[in-house]
């Protein structure tokens, strides 16, 4: 891969990451679930947040441990790769930057989780909604934009 190239990669790997800055908030306050009949959450749309208000008045250990799947991980990804790919940290960084990626795909499979769950108990009637489409493509898209940076980072070093 040509530098100028290779710049141009970087640039449009920076710009698709930096983008989750604002599509992940989008999705935690977007509808991910509708819900009827739960005794666990009394809204009928329940999203990433209203999901946290309901957990932590009723299980204080799991709504901080859906925090850190939800928010904390896919941001601290993003900011981490957003410094990898700007050159303010370095290459080693991306081992753990993989690890965060795979910490917030664990909240999507909480998710699908508590969907069969209350599907397979008959609690009630739970239907997915487009929040949890946009979360799930801002998880993928997430693995598949530092797994290109992790390549591009790659061929520039074996270019130099």
């Amino acid at each position: 891969m040509r530098r100028g190239a290779y710049i141009d990669a970087m640039q449009l790997l920076r710009y698709a990451n930096l983008s989750l800055l604002i599509l992940y908030p989008l999705a935690w306050i977007s509808p991910l679930l509708r819900a009827g009949l739960l005794p666990f959450f009394g809204t009928k749309e329940i999203s990433v947040v209203s999901g946290l208000v309901a957990l932590w008045k009723s299980d204080v250990a799991l709504a901080l441990l859906v925090a850190l799947l939800a928010l904390v991980a896919p941001m601290a990804k993003t900011l981490g790769l957003a410094a990898v790919q700007s050159g303010r940290a370095g290459r080693r960084w991306m081992p753990l930057l993989e690890v965060l990626g795979r910490l917030a795909m664990a909240d999507v499979f909480l998710i699908a989780l508590y969907v069969v769950i209350v599907k397979g108990v008959g609690l009630g009637r739970v239907e997915t909604a487009w929040g949890l489409y946009l979360f799930t493509f801002c998880v993928l898209a997430s693995i598949g934009i530092g797994a290109a940076t992790k390549r591009a980072l790659a061929r520039g070093r074996s270019e130099a």
